[in-house]
């Protein structure tokens, strides 16, 4: 094998022309990694949302939480950006599993708050700290005009927490199963699926069997961009995590240079994982 074409090598010279920085972390799950940088620190952004999700299911295990227990939106935990707990007002009454579910799902920022005060700051990052994920913090709850940091983490970290989910060992077996199941219904991943051959995501339509499906968490702030997931494929899964920082447009749009060159290197690793059956090498 000729070890100049190396997917490292590969990438690198796909992000050439990218004025920004981009970390990378794929998994095959099967003792092969590709890693770009991924070590490197960045905000975390919504990302952190993964995090907090793990804490939860530490906590639930404990019985130091229960997901059935209600609780209440409150005036104190408003803050604009993503989300649908906005349309419902401050005294909407959730369930912490449905409250979860759409910090997650379409990253409700309220939602997440919610979270964050049910458990308590210093016991999220507790948790954090004891499912190993050595490198992430939650700095601060969601509120812009007070913080502008929300968290730290790196790829390796959040490669981790996805790996650990598909292998079924994230708290447990089952919790495992129930987060993987709220990350599958994540509304924005268009980082690593927009250069995916639509037929293999869309199953409804074609009436085929869904080939490949993604469960993931994406996050953007100003100064980052970031997705990572699990991608399933006919030869079974593999994780992947993209971080952006560095870039010079600060305004959120799908064509922004960030999510291009993700969904090009997103590519790019399908590829080569279909290309190998499974694997990133041969």
């Amino acid at each position: 094998m000729d070890k100049n074409m190396t997917l490292e090598k590969r990438i690198a010279a796909e992000l050439y022309s990218y004025q920004g920085k981009m970390s990378v972390f794929v998994d095959d799950l099967q003792g092969h990694t590709v890693e770009i940088g991924a070590d490197e620190k960045f905000e975390t952004a919504s990302t952190i949302k993964a995090f907090i999700l793990a804490a939860l299911y530490l906590q639930v295990s404990r019985g130091k939480a229960s997901l059935e227990e209600e609780i209440t939106y409150e005036e104190s935990q408003f803050v604009d950006g993503s989300g649908m707990l906005r349309a419902l007002g401050v005294g909407a009454k959730l369930k912490v599993k449905d409250t979860a579910t759409m910090m997650i799902i379409c990253s409700d920022n309220i939602a997440t708050n919610m979270i964050i005060d049910y458990l308590g700051l210093d016991t999220i990052n507790a948790c954090i700290r004891e499912l190993g994920f050595a490198d992430t913090v939650l700095h601060n709850p969601l509120h812009f005009d007070r913080y502008d940091d929300l968290g730290t983490t790196t790829p390796r970290d959040y490669a981790a927490l996805f790996a650990q989910v598909a292998k079924g060992t994230l708290v447990s077996k089952e919790a495992s199963a129930e987060m993987l199941a709220i990350f599958r219904q994540q509304h924005y991943n268009t980082m690593l699926t927009h250069d995916f051959p639509q037929f293999y995501l869309d199953c409804e339509e074609t009436g085929e069997p869904e080939l490949i499906w993604v469960a993931s968490k994406s996050g953007s702030m100003n100064a980052c961009r970031n997705d990572g997931g699990i991608v399933h494929t006919p030869y079974g899964e593999y994780v992947i995590v993209l971080m952006n920082k560095d870039f010079h447009d600060i305004i959120e749009y799908n064509d922004h240079p960030a999510m291009v060159y993700g969904a090009r290197v997103s590519r790019m690793i399908l590829d080569q994982i279909l290309a190998c059956e499974g694997k990133l090498y041969l």
